[in-house]
């Protein structure tokens, strides 16, 4: 995107004034202020595509966890050689890091991330939001209904 900035006749140099055109459209000259890049600054893209693709995925499977914790008072089951549990764990992690990420650049720019492509980077970070909140609360009442947080790892009071 380019970005240009109205300037003053006063700012145009003679030469052109003296041009019929020119000093007709002398109010409405611009000069070029710098270059917008669209996007971010993350180069090619390929971390807002990985953040997308990995928060569209961990925050449904946050909801599932959260909803398990809060009705049966444990996490997710390990699944077939503790491959949802992983990806229960990799999701909390995931959120996590989009969170981390837009809080820094939210320091650095005073603006959160990038909208992305579609908006979904956008909505990613508002998701995950959202999300940290719910672990915030679920934990909370995990810890006064039950008196403890169940482990990351499986364990016997959970899937004894």
């Amino acid at each position: 995107m380019l970005l240009l900035s109205p300037i003053s006749s006063s700012n145009v140099p003679t030469k052109y004034m003296n041009q019929p055109l020119r000093r007709a459209r002398s109010h409405m000259a611009l000069k070029i202020v710098g270059m917008a890049k669209e996007g971010s600054d993350t180069g090619n893209g390929v971390t807002e595509k990985a953040a997308i693709v990995g928060g569209l995925i961990s925050t449904p499977v946050i909801a599932w966890s959260l909803y398990t914790l809060k009705t049966t008072g444990c996490g997710l089951p390990p699944g077939p050689g503790g491959s949802i549990g992983a990806l229960e764990g990799v999701s909390y992690l995931v959120v996590v890091g989009i969170v981390g990420w837009s809080l820094y650049t939210k320091t650095k720019t005073g603006s959160g991330l990038p909208n992305g492509p579609f908006g979904l980077l956008g909505a990613v970070e508002g998701l995950s939001y959202l999300a940290l909140v719910s672990i915030v609360l679920v934990f909370g009442l995990q810890y006064l209904d039950q008196g403890f947080i169940p482990a990351p790892l499986p364990n016997d009071q959970c899937f004894g």
